[in-house]
This record gives structure tokens, C-alpha cells and sequence, in this order.
């Protein structure tokens, strides 16, 4: 528009101050005044105290882009953006000296013009006037704000702050230079795919579609700049094919238009992108222009800068054969653990390793061989130890690894399962090896309070592993040692246990309630596994069924368990004894096993024994799970006709919705609850609690550790239906059970379910 075709029509100037004149200089006449107003480079804009517009002088109607006659009688702010600001705003802050500073004016079709803001209240010939004046920023404030970035950018990154930080910061700059903008920062990984890293004022939902995207030549504005390495400028991204795929997600959040540019290294290589957004369909503005160019250059500095300082830290902090941590990484990590586990009380293990004849290896088949075998055994380590442990390598062939929050059983099961993952051969230059090791350990804080305690423990132990002949543990104190052999020698001999015949299963009753003296009907037998070892004598199943699972053998016990019980029972059936069923114990470890189903019903179907009297007992952790295979093991098994008990109850977090929801039908109370059920009252509210729970659920109720008769008459006043303990019967082989059952004539119960 023609600045010389628009006039200043109406303008009130009478109430102008004329503070800067001496008071004793000659008034200016009205011609100087209008000539002075007319041409300042100010923007002035004259309103009645309700804000609308009685006037404006040149330089304001060329900011608003309109003819003046159209000006007067507007309100003032629709032509000036306050930042969401209203009038009341104006008007309280001429009272208070904290009108609005800032704003912009937004002529129709063209760039907003941001202006620094003054606001004076004047006596008018006609009323109450408010001066509103107007003052842009000339090129060197852009200049200056420009260069304000540079060094603000430049010194966060000589601070070393994080590189995420930095391009925030960066992002927000620029938004505060240009309030009409809205930036963003993605990093290209894998040379594919872009990743958010900055863009503080665009919505979530936006960051959260675009995050991870593939570039490519058709991905958007970034997307595309980046697979291409050139600038990519969108000025309508509902119409642009290039946003085809992305627009649905920008749209709805009034992204019109984007500005993307290519970051890229001294390499040339393109590092990620910055890009520009606009909520109005536009082409970037000059000022814009000038503000990417010095963006694009210092994320290209930042970005280089931190991967650099990145590169010098592994280099400081780590082993540059394997890639593992070195030993002051190790020592600072190992501090800082010590430091949290003194608060908490938690165990911290030291595991030293080191490796059997490698100096045979390096002076026989040369250095490069022996750094062969080393990255191999340090890439076995790292799959044996989760992400909250640290493995570490001293030097040479020496290993060491922090275990935080581990405890002995722990520490020597890891034990375990390293040297098994040592032990697998290898080839190495057309040569097979099979590297063992020496392990020694040391825990805090009975072994040690602080790392350089904790190592030299370790490494004593160690040695004294070597020294026992080598591919073996050794712990720093000779109770836990003993305990880490005994475990050794335990998971061997479990091995031998099926083949040599040292299981058997012995048979305890569960009994009818609330019969008649001489009237003891049997419910069920459970089968309960014993193990005699040839020099150990009886091992409790509280010792070896835990180490099965760990160590994999459990499959194998539980198969053997199942066939065995429905086989006896099967036996006893075929000679006239009426045994109404068996329970048989389930480790929760089958129930990933989703043949499961298939085997318990072929093991009944080649004995001959009905599902219905097979009842599995499983725990409260199991009946937990939110594993479909394992829901899917216990529908198909109750489909099938089997009981599935709960076993243990009361000592687990079983949730009632979950007892409701899956098909159990029995729960069994806890002996710790019941063998003081006559001694201590706290606990009989407790066990009439879990019979109301049965009793509302439908489930059948068996009360194991019942010794006492005391115990047997609270029980049945409580309405349980079912007694299992030595009361009635210890665990028999079936030989002894059967002669139980001739002596205490007890008869069989029927099949219906007691609640």
C-alpha cells in the first residue's frame, strides 16, 4: 500500500505532552506539531477510554496496513495482539504503571510487526484519550538478538550442559526473537529415523506422531530434508503431497505451514533438522531466514560437540577392547552402590574373575588370538548380567562384576551360570578353546565396607578358587563357600537323583470335617516328594525344589511326580482300595510349558484315571500372572475336569477378582496360620476369614498343619470342610498308607466337593 495516499484524518493532537521543552521556550505552533507527528517513526494511535480508535499518525497506519478513514471508530486491539491480553489490561495498568510492553500489529496478508509498546493517558478536547506509541525493532536489535543466541548457545555448551538442554533452550530463543513461531529439533539415529529431542511449544500429541518417523522423499517437511539434505519449505501443509501422510497429525493441532532445514556435520552428513511452524498458511519471513541460518549451525556445533565429549568419556571411562566399563568407572559406580546400600541395608556383591591359562594362549598362539578369546568371554558376560549390574574389566584377563542389591543365594547361582556360559568351546583362528575361570567373591558389608575392601577380598578369594584347582567359586568367607559347594554338588547330584531311583513320593490323607467319631471319611491324598541322598541323607524340598527350578530340572521332577502319583493311584484301584483322588504339587515354572494340558491328559488317559480326581496345586503368584500362556494353561486344564487348588493361602497378594475370574476351585489355608490357631486368638479371625472368602466364592476349603484336636474342633466350628496333618495321618510311603488305612477303618468319601 502507497504510505502517501494514507492520512492522519481526525487526529487530536492538543493533549500532547511537551515535557522536554524548557518552560520558558516559545510554545510550538500547531504546524510544528502536526509536522513533527506526521513524519516521527514512532507509530501513534489515539483512543477513547474504551479503547476504540480516534485517531493515528502515518507510521501507524502503515504498520496496520489500512486506510486511516477505516482506522477510526476500530477498536485498537484488533489490530494489536497483546499476547491474549485485553483492554481491562490497558486501562488497570495506566492506573498501576504496568501496562502491556510488548505486542504486535498484524496487518491484513503480510508479517506481523512486533513492537515495543509506551501507553499514556491524555486529556483530550472531548473526553478521557489513551496515546498508545508503537516502536519496532530495527534491524540491529534482530542483529543483536541474533548474536544474544549465539553466545547464550555457545556458552551453555562450554558449560557442558546436556545437549537436550541446550537445543530447548535454543528452541525457546528463537520463539521469544519471533513470538509467531514454533520450533523443533530431531536428531536422524541409524541414518533412518528422526528423534525428538527439542520443541518446547508444540503440542505433545504432535511430538508423540512424529517421534521415530522413517525419512524418506515423501515424509514431511523434516522427514524429506532430511533423506535429501536440502531444505524443505511447505507453505500449505493441508494441500502439500509431501505431508500426505503426516497432515492428520498436524492439522488438528493448527499447524499450517513448516519451514524445515538440514543439520549437518563438518562431514557434511546430515545430523537431524530444524524446523519452523507457522499457524497460518505463509512463507517464511526474511528475519526468519536469518534466524535458521544461525540455528542450523549452532545445533550442528552442539550436536558435534557432544558426541565428541561422549567419545572422550567411553575412552576415559572404558575398556577400549571389550567396550566394558574400566576400573574407575567401576570404582565410581561401586561408591556410589556402597553409599545407597549403607542407607538401605541391601547386600552388595563383588564377583572377581579371572581367566584359567590365559597366558598359555597369549604366549602360544600369540596376542591376537588372546584378544579373540577375551572379547568372546566378555560378550558371554554381558548377556548373564542385567542393565542394574556393572561388568567390568581391570585388565588382562581380569573381570570384575558389581552386583547391587545381591545377596549369597544370588551371588552363587550367578556364579553357576557364568561358569556354564564360560565352559561352551570356541573357535578362534581355526582353533577350538574352552575357556574356564576363577571366580571369587566378596559381599558387602560383612566382607567389606567400601571397594577397594570389597575387590581385594574378591581377588584373594579368587585366588583361592585357582588354588583349589581352578573353574570353580570361591567366597571370601568359608560359611557362604561351603554353602556355594554344597549348592554345586546338590544341582550335580539333582542330576543323578531320577536315574539312580532317590525319589519317592509319600502320601499324607486329607480328611472330612465335621463327622462323627468313627466316622473319618478320606477326602483325598496329596503326593509329597522325597529325596534320599546316598551320603546326605533326607534333603528338604524346601532346599532342592527351589535349586530345580533355577536350574532347570524341575520339568523333569514335575513329570516324573505327576506319572508316578496317577500311576499309584491307578495301582490302588486295581486292587480295591478306594483312594477318591490325588493332589500332586505343580511348580509354577510348567505353566510356560504350553504343552502342559496335552501331558496331564495323556498321563490320565494311559492310566486310566479320571481328570476329575487329579487336583493340581498351584500358588497364589501363579494365579497372578498376567502371562496369556499361562491363562491359557489353567482354562484348558479346568476344561479337562482337573482341580486346580490354591495352595498356601494367606501368605501370597491374591487379588479376590482374580479367585473369581479363573477357574480354581479349592483354596488351602496356610499352616502358619493354623498350628497357633489354638494358641495365639489373632489368628482365628484371620482363618475364618479365608473360610467366608471360600465359602462366598464356592470354593472348597482345606486346612493343612492341622496337629491338635483343639485345632480340628475350631476348625469345624469355623465350617472348614477338609483337614490335612498330622492330626490325621503323617506323609506315608503306600505300603505304610495302606495299612492306615485298614487300622483307622476309614472310609472313602464320595465325589462332591465340601464348602
Amino acid at each position: 500500500m502507497d504510505s502517501a495516499g494514507l492520512a492522519t484524518g481526525g487526529l487530536a493532537t492538543g493533549g500532547l505532552a511537551t515535557d522536554a521543552l524548557a518552560a520558558d521556550a516559545p510554545a510550538p505552533s500547531d504546524g510544528l506539531l502536526r509536522a513533527t507527528v506526521d513524519q516521527w517513526d514512532l507509530g501513534l494511535c489515539w483512543t477513547d477510554a474504551g479503547g476504540m480508535i480516534v485517531g493515528a499518525n502515518p507510521s501507524f497506519v502503515r504498520w496496520a496496513g489500512r486506510w486511516a478513514d477505516t482506522l477510526v471508530g476500530r477498536p485498537l486491539l484488533s489490530l494489536l495482539d497483546l499476547g491474549g491480553r485485553d483492554w481491562s489490561a490497558v486501562r488497570d495498568g495506566l492506573a498501576s504503571g504496568t501496562s502491556p510492553g510488548s505486542g504486535s500489529i498484524a496487518p491484513p496478508r503480510a508479517e506481523p510487526v512486533a513492537v515495543d509498546l509506551r501507553w499514556q493517558s491524555l486529556a483530550g478536547p472531548a473526553g478521557p484519550l489513551v496515546l498508545c506509541q508503537a516502536q519496532t525493532f530495527d534491524e540491529r536489535e534482530r542483529a543483536d538478538a541474533v548474536a544474544r543466541l549465539q553466545q547464550d548457545v555457545l556458552e551453555l555448551v562450554a558449560a557442558g550442559r546436556s545437549l537436550k538442554l541446550v537445543l530447548d533452550f535454543l528452541c525457546r530463543q528463537v520463539e521469544t526473537c519471533a513470538p509467531e513461531l514454533l520450533c523443533s529439533v530431531l536428531l536422524l539415529e541409524g541414518e533412518r529415523f528422526l528423534r525428538f529431542v527439542a520443541g518446547p511449544s508444540l503440542p505433545a500429541a504432535y511430538i508423540a506422531a512424529i517421534d521415530g518417523k522413517e525419512i524418506g522423499p515423501a515424509a514431511g517437511s523434516c522427514g524429506t530434508s532430511a533423506w535429501c539434505g536440502e531444505t524443505v519449505e511447505v507453505t500449505d501443509i493441508a494441500g502439500d503431497p509431501l505431508w500426505a501422510g503426516y497432515r492428520d497429525a498436524a492439522l488438528p493441532h493448527g499447524l499450517a505451514a513448516c519451514w524445515s532445514s538440514p543439520i549437518k556435520g563438518r562431514d557434511a552428513r546430515v545430523l537431524g533438522t530444524f524446523a519452523l511452524y507457522y499457524r497460518e498458511r505463509r512463507e517464511a519471513a526474511p528475519f526468519h531466514r536469518r534466524l535458521v541460518a544461525a540455528c542450523v549451525h549452532l545445533c550442528a556445533f552442539a550436536i558435534e560437540h557432544d558426541r565428541v565429549r561422549a567419545e572422550v568419556n567411553r575412552l576415559a571411562f572404558h575398556d577400549t577392547l571389550t567396550g566394558l566399563p574400566n576400573r574407575q568407572l567401576l570404582k565410581d559406580r561401586a561408591t556410589a552402590a556402597l553409599t545407597l546400600a549403607a542407607r538401605t541395608r541391601q547386600p552388595v556383591t563383588l564377583m572377581f574373575l579371572d581367566v584359567d591359562r590365559f597366558k598359555t594362549v597369549n604366549d602360544s598362539l600369540g596376542h591376537a588370538v588372546g584378544d579373540r578369546l577375551l572379547v568372546e568371554v566378555a560378550d558371554r558376560l554381558k548377556r548373564l548380567f542385567p542393565d542394574g549390574d556393572t561388568l567390568a574389566r581391570l585388565g588382562g584377563d581380569e573381570f570384575v562384576a558389581l552386583l547391587p542389591g545381591c545377596d549369597a543365594a544370588r551371588a552363587a547361582l550367578t556364579a553357576e551360570r557364568v561358569l556354564a556360559a564360560l565352559s561352551v568351546p570356541m573357535t578362534v583362528a581355526d582353533l577350538t578353546l574352552t575357556p574356564t575361570a576363577s571366580l571369587g567373591i566378596a559381599i558387602h558389608p560383612d566382607d567389606g565396607t567400601d571397594f577397594d575392601t570389597l575387590l581385594r577380598q574378591a581377588d584373594s578369594a579368587m585366588y583361592r578358587a585357582k588354588e583349589a584347582g581352578r573353574n570353580r567359586c570361591h567366597f571370601y568367607r568359608r560359611d557362604m563357600n561351603d554353602q556355594a559347594v554344597r549348592r554345586l554338588e546338590m544341582e550335580a547330584s539333582l542330576r543323578e537323583a531320577l536315574a539312580g531311583g532317590e525319589f519317592t513320593l509319600h502320601y499324607q490323607p486329607q480328611m472330612r470335617l465335621g463327622r462323627e467319631p468313627g466316622q473319618s471319611q478320606l477326602h483325598r491324598v496329596e503326593a509329597l516328594i522325597r529325596w534320599t541322598h546316598p551320603r546326605w541323607g533326607v534333603v528338604s524340598p524346601m532346599e532342592f525344589i527351589p535349586l530345580a527350578e533355577e536350574c532347570g530340572l524341575i520339568h523333569a521332577i514335575d513329570t516324573w511326580v505327576l506319572d508316578s502319583a496317577v500311576a499309584q493311584l491307578a495301582r490302588w484301584r486295581a486292587v480295591g482300595l478306594e483312594v477318591p483322588g490325588m493332589a500332586v504339587n505343580m511348580s509354577s515354572v510348567r505353566f510356560a510349558d504350553t504343552g502342559l494340558p496335552d501331558h496331564v491328559r495323556a498321563v490320565l488317559a494311559a492310566h486310566g484315571v479320571p481328570p476329575d480326581e487329579l487336583t493340581l496345586e498351584i500358588t497364589e503368584r501363579l494365579v497372578m500372572s498376567e502371562e496369556t500362556i499361562v491363562h491359557d494353561a489353567l482354562d484348558a486344564l479346568h476344561a479337562l475336569g482337573v482341580t486346580l487348588s490354591i495352595d498356601d493361602f494367606g501368605t501370597g497378594y491374591s487379588s479376590l477378582s482374580y479367585l473369581k475370574r479363573f477357574p480354581v476351585r479349592e483354596l488351602k489355608i496356610d499352616r502358619s496360620f493354623v498350628k497357633e490357631l489354638d494358641i495365639d486368638a489373632a489368628n482365628r479371625p484371620l482363618v475364618r476369614a479365608m473360610i467366608q472368602i471360600g465359602e462366598a466364592l464356592g470354593l472348597a476349603v482345606v486346612a493343612e498343619g492341622v496337629e491338635r484336636e483343639a485345632q480340628h474342633r475350631m476348625l469345624e466350628a469355623e465350617g472348614c470342610g477338609i483337614g490335612q496333618g498330622y492330626r490325621f495321618g503323617r506323609p506315608m510311603a503306600p505300603d505304610a498308607f495302606e495299612r492306615w488305612l485298614a487300622e483307622e477303618g476309614v472310609q472313602a468319601a464320595g465325589r462332591e466337593v465340601p464348602v
